[in-house]
């Protein structure tokens, strides 16, 4: 059965939204193992910028669409426009995903656990080491939620300080770790930087059209570091390079993209999607580009 190709009235439709949302690669994986696995379902992508967000959630109900991934702006502001959310997700205070359940709304989280899984499966221990995070958004505080209760510290670092500040004070009272909000400028950066295990970069610099940009500058890195940049297109980032030139281990985004889409689909429709097939469809994708 060929998804494109068999488009029929009783097709259901997940989509994904965000703003912007050219760059997204998740219809490419999802539709790829809807396919595989002969599901009467198409994912399509929905630019929503933030000040269409509740009639867009309005609009998902009454075209009955069955599931919805949120990316970039929208983690955080959409929880107000929800039915019902995810124990895990509230305390993280951001979704990535939502499930239509007969008319009902319920907002998700799979970037805490898509993230971890992610980094565990590059061979990177969690357990008693300092993390520095550049960003303070939806992803972030998923990515430091999940971290949080193995880590030795967590510094976060923000163009808004006030944003990192407040999302260390919630980390401590949800998680009583050691964690610490603060600027994103090359003062604050080099000095954190020194005590530093693993680096991640939760901000959109590295994105299209950002290619050419990195979050921190390539001279502050050294080689103990492991370097995670959560952007998945390009593969592989100005920050990614800069950090195998001096030596760092890395990790790009596309694991953790992957990780979070696979589970969310397996919510989505009750089946397991082939997480190699999502993962070379977007290489080949990208490749093709």
């Amino acid at each position: 059965m060929s998804i494109r190709n068999s488009i029929t009235a009783q097709t259901k439709i997940l989509c994904i939204i965000g703003h912007p949302i050219e760059h997204s690669m998740s219809p490419i994986m999802h539709n790829a193992v809807l396919q595989d696995l002969e599901l009467d379902y198409a994912y399509m992508a929905f630019d929503v910028p933030p000040n269409r967000l509740k009639e867009a959630v309005k609009g998902f109900k009454a075209l009955n669409v069955k599931g919805i991934s949120v990316t970039i702006p929208l983690k955080e502001i959409i929880i107000r426009f929800l039915d019902e959310i995810d124990g895990i997700a509230n305390k993280i205070g951001a979704i990535n995903t939502i499930k239509n359940e007969d008319g009902v709304l319920i907002g998700k989280n799979t970037d805490a656990e898509g993230s971890r899984k992610a980094i565990l499966d590059a061979g990177c221990e969690i357990k008693g080491k300092n993390i520095l995070i550049l960003g303070a958004g939806g992803v972030a505080k998923a990515i430091c939620y999940t971290l949080a209760k193995d880590a030795n510290k967590i510094v976060i670092t923000n163009r808004t300080e006030v944003r990192a500040k407040k999302l260390a004070m919630e980390l401590k009272k949800m998680i009583k770790v050691n964690a610490e909000g603060t600027n994103n400028s090359e003062i604050t950066l080099r000095r954190e930087i020194k005590t530093t295990d693993i680096l991640i970069n939760a901000t959109p610099v590295g994105m299209y059209p950002l290619i050419n940009k990195s979050p921190i500058e390539k001279e502050i890195l050294h080689n103990q570091l492991f370097v995670f940049d959560l952007i998945y297109n390009p593969l592989e980032t100005q920050l990614i390079k800069d950090a195998k030139v001096i030596g760092c281990r890395t990790l790009g985004g596309l694991d953790m993209l992957v990780n979070q889409g696979a589970l969310a689909f397996e919510w989505w429709t009750n089946k397991k999607p082939n997480i190699n097939l999502m993962k070379n469809k977007i290489i080949e994708f990208l490749g093709k580009k």
